[in-house]
């Protein structure tokens, strides 16, 4: 999944999106997700939220979710609150596959 801009909403609703592509439809086998971050430049507490809800569904379902190209201004944001910690953050789509 690759996202870009913004989550803030005054500069483009991307909560929905976000949260289709992220959660794994209902009873899917061990969903392993990467999602792309390069082009995302802001992150608010919608995406947060939507990480977090992602980051426990892939869990429970025995998968996981790992984000990749985020950048300084997000992986700021994600350290704050400590996502970091539990979603891992990897440099490239490819390391993110083979960690």
């Amino acid at each position: 999944m690759r996202q870009s801009g913004s989550n803030c909403p005054s500069q483009i609703n991307i909560k929905r999106p976000l949260k289709e592509a992220l959660l794994p439809p209902e009873g899917a086998p061990a969903p392993r997700t990467v999602a792309d971050f390069r082009g995302v430049m802001f992150m608010d507490s919608s995406g947060i939220n939507v990480l977090i809800v992602a980051h426990r569904a892939a869990e429970d379902a025995e998968g996981w979710l790992r984000l990749a190209g985020v950048q300084e201004s997000v992986q700021r944001v994600l350290a704050l609150v400590g996502i970091d910690a539990l979603i891992p953050c990897h440099s490239t789509v490819e390391e993110a596959l083979t960690s």
